[in-house]
């Protein structure tokens, strides 16, 4: 009898929990609806709502907003989400630069910090850079700890889900035996979230910019190495080892120079920032002189510039290759292009196409929207915080326990 008593008070408590992730989720998504309408999509009894919102209310989540419009008979009370109510951390470890930004629970930035910072060849130093730059964010807004849902990080890595905080020793040999999820948890007791930058900036897409009205989608980051992400049903798909996306390594010229993976001609070698800024180097004639930047590159495609106009060509080109490849085997509806390479718009899109026209189906190239992202250089660090976001909609538990008293 005490076992059975166990396992039904196990399967009650179960089931609220399921309850309560499952209206939250409501709430965040409508931004405010009734009881009675809660009630009705849910099935729920509307005691069991009211006990639920209750409770939701108490934690500081969701609180009352005033009436709503009546469709016959009282008006009805309506609950909102309070996106004010915590604070999430997202930081991005790009290969030479550390993003932090601290946002609302919608995805809204309430402050910024990043810094130059050589991430691949020094794990010590980026994690001190980034634990400066955190305490920076929650200084500048004078934010509790304690009012922190969590911190998500985006890396330049693979990240196998047996151990979500290590990079893998492939790409980046220099964090060996370093865990970036305990790292940063300990330093700040708070849960730490780690994945794949190009899975978060798809993630970004997918709530805040081009994925938002919920097709499948590929994200693609240009910058020192190439990645993508890709959202298949509302999740992010990231294969039995967590490499799937890893474009950069496709190998397109079996005579291209040698790649850190060991492979040959592989797209990164090809079209990565320091291949874009090498071929910038001979074809803008500054061999000898201080390397053109990324930036000078889309400066002087916009402006015209023959040679800069060339290596966006180039960049197209290749990208196709993969592209096309994408289309085919996966079909999302929406491929988002990502990175500051990717500014230049349409002097990219349209040789990108081209060549994407050339190797896809008809039928994969007629269902699928090629665009850049609109969401600016913090999207991938927004992206860590909505990975936290995203997981504790799903396990309201990670939210801090804890009231948190209304605001004016």
């Amino acid at each position: 009898m005490k076992v059975g008593t166990a396992a039904l008070t196990v399967d009650a408590a179960g089931m609220r929990a399921q309850n309560s992730s499952l209206l939250l989720n409501m709430i965040w998504r409508e931004r405010q609806i009734s009881r009675a309408e809660i009630a009705r999509r849910t099935e729920l009894s509307p005691s069991t709502v009211s006990a639920i919102v209750a409770d939701l209310e108490h934690s500081g989540l969701v609180r009352s907003i005033g009436a709503g419009v009546s469709r016959g008979g009282r008006r009805p009370t309506l609950i909102g989400f309070r996106d004010d109510a915590f604070s999430i951390l997202g930081v991005e470890m790009g290969a030479t630069h550390v993003s932090v930004v601290l946002t609302d629970l919608r995805g809204r930035v309430r402050t910024h910090r990043s810094a130059a910072q050589q991430v691949r060849n020094d794990p010590e130093g980026t994690l001190k850079t980034v634990r400066t730059l955190v305490q920076e964010c929650l200084d500048a807004e004078r934010v509790p700890r304690r009012s922190v849902v969590g911190l998500g990080v985006a890396a330049p890595s693979p990240v196998h889900p047996s151990a979500p905080g290590k990079m893998s020793p492939l790409i980046l040999p220099a964090w060996r035996g370093y865990d970036v999820r305990e790292a940063l948890s300990t330093t700040f007791d708070l849960p730490v979230f780690v994945d794949n930058d190009a899975n978060l900036g798809a993630l970004s897409e997918c709530y805040w910019g081009a994925g938002t009205s919920g097709e499948d989608l590929t994200y693609i980051k240009l910058a020192t190495g190439i990645g993508s992400g890709h959202i298949i049903h509302g999740d992010v798909y990231r294969g039995a080892g967590g490499t799937a996306g890893e474009i950069g390594h496709i190998a397109v010229d079996s005579a291209g120079p040698p790649c850190l993976c060991g492979l040959r001609g592989c797209l990164v070698t090809l079209i990565g920032s320091g291949a874009l800024v090498e071929r910038a180097r001979e074809l803008m004639g500054t061999k000898g002189r201080k390397a053109p930047t990324i930036r000078e590159i889309v400066e002087g495609a916009r402006a015209g510039d023959p040679a800069a106009r060339q290596i966006i060509d180039g960049l197209g080109q290749y990208l196709g290759v993969a592209v096309a490849g994408l289309l085919n085997l996966l079909n999302p509806a929406i491929v988002v292009l990502g990175g500051e390479i990717s500014s230049v718009g349409d002097l990219l899109l349209d040789p990108l196409r081209a060549s994407v026209r050339k190797r896809a189906l008809s039928t994969s190239m007629a269902e699928t929207r090629i665009v850049t992202s609109a969401l600016g250089d913090k999207s991938i660090a927004v992206g860590a915080a909505t990975l936290v976001l995203q997981a504790a909609l799903r396990d309201r538990t990670l939210f801090p326990l804890q009231h948190v008293g209304k605001t004016a």
